[in-house]
């Protein structure tokens, strides 16, 4: 059964709303997590009657005077100005800045919050114009315990269909499998990747896609991953075809972990889809041991992402260590035990290279206190 969930960056939303900085508030995250529903959640419940809801995707042409006209009108009725899918309102990064730049030369307020679902496109936009205007707050792929509190699934349902809530009423039915490859991971891919970004050949970058999705954390080759496409390329290809759907919150590539940089950036990464359900739809059966240990892992590394840490893996030889995180001077290899048999631990190995870095096991039964508080689960070990 469906429940209202909050999603936690309202609370921080809400402390920046209150506060006399008056910063443009950023709203960032994968589609269909509940971004938007989420925040007219809130606004409704904290200031009813008092913002002004637009969005950029439901206009034939966001131009700068639209956006323009949006925020005048939100500042005449002295409301809070909510634009939705900022990104496809032309030059609205340079828009927004001269906005908030002239209101604050007249020590004037109009308080905004922007929303997307284009990283590359809104951090490019962010950076560029408005550097030390904005606070960002990242929406994730629904976890585990959000996803059995507002649907009741449980882990073995979370390893498989995790992720996107709009799915979750479809999983029994055979529309699931529609449901996520047309109106999520296809829709993704055409309107916040190929619509803003250069791919030469968008079959190949779809097909790269179902490649990497199916490798769910696990460390492979850039070389490895091109032999496998169906066209010629090169490794650079590749990598861009990585970086884009990072932009999209649909994978993350993690480096391996060194003190030399140099290494980091040369090392073959492992590939994290950022729902179990992204690995799913490449299994669409019962899964194995090994594939349920991998699902285990990746919604591990999932968790771990929302530190906002630097999240590593680590190999040397047929040692590895699954993890390694770093927040400030702490270092910590993680090993995620699902029940499967794995090679023998590279723990011992890793100590030996970095002896002032902690260690930490990750299992099914300890995994619920680990996603409840990640940073603070393992600074208690």
């Amino acid at each position: 059964m469906k429940n209202a969930i909050k999603l936690s960056y309202t609370n921080n939303l809400d402390l920046s709303l209150q506060s006399s900085r008056n910063l443009i508030q950023v709203i960032i995250g994968p589609r269909q997590v509940g971004k938007t529903t989420t925040t007219l959640n809130y606004l409704e419940s904290h200031h009813k009657g008092r913002y002004s809801y637009v969005s950029a995707d439901e206009v034939f042409d966001p131009s700068p005077e639209w956006l323009t006209e949006q925020w005048h009108k939100a500042y005449e009725n002295k409301k809070i100005l909510v634009v939705d899918e900022i990104q496809k309102s032309h030059n609205w990064s340079n828009t927004v800045k001269g906005l908030w730049d002239k209101a604050k030369r007249n020590d004037t307020q109009v308080k905004c919050i922007l929303l997307g679902s284009s990283s590359l496109q809104i951090q490019k936009g962010l950076t560029e114009s408005l550097t030390g205007r904005f606070l960002l707050h990242p929406v994730y792929h629904w976890n585990y315990s959000e996803s059995k509190k507002g649907y009741s699934l449980n882990l073995e349902e979370y390893l498989k269909f995790g992720g996107y809530p709009g799915s979750y009423e479809y999983i029994s039915s055979a529309e699931w499998v529609n449901y996520v490859k047309n109106s999520i991971v296809s829709t993704v891919i055409e309107k916040d990747i190929l619509l803003y970004n250069t791919v030469k050949s968008p079959s190949l970058f779809k097909q790269a896609f179902e490649i990497l999705s199916s490798y769910p954390a696990q460390e492979i080759s850039y070389t490895k991953l091109l032999g496998q496409l169906q066209d010629r390329g090169n490794v650079d290809l590749i990598k861009y075809y990585i970086q884009l759907y990072e932009g999209a919150f649909l994978i993350k590539a993690l480096e391996k972990f060194s003190n030399k940089k140099i290494k980091t950036k040369a090392s073959s990464p492992k590939i994290l889809p950022l729902a179990p359900s992204l690995y799913y739809l490449s299994i669409l059966d019962a899964y194995t041991p090994t594939e349920k240990g991998r699902a285990f892992e990746l919604i591990v590394g999932a968790q771990l992402l929302r530190t906002g840490s630097e999240l590593y893996y680590w190999r040397e030889g047929n040692f590895e260590v699954d993890y390694v995180l770093k927040h400030g001077k702490h270092i910590w290899g993680i090993e995620v035990k699902s029940g499967r048999d794995k090679k023998a631990s590279g723990i011992t190995k890793f100590q030996e290279h970095f002896p002032t870095s902690k260690v930490v096991l990750i299992t099914m039964d300890n995994y619920e206190r680990f996603e409840k508080d990640p940073l603070g689960f393992l600074q208690s070990k």
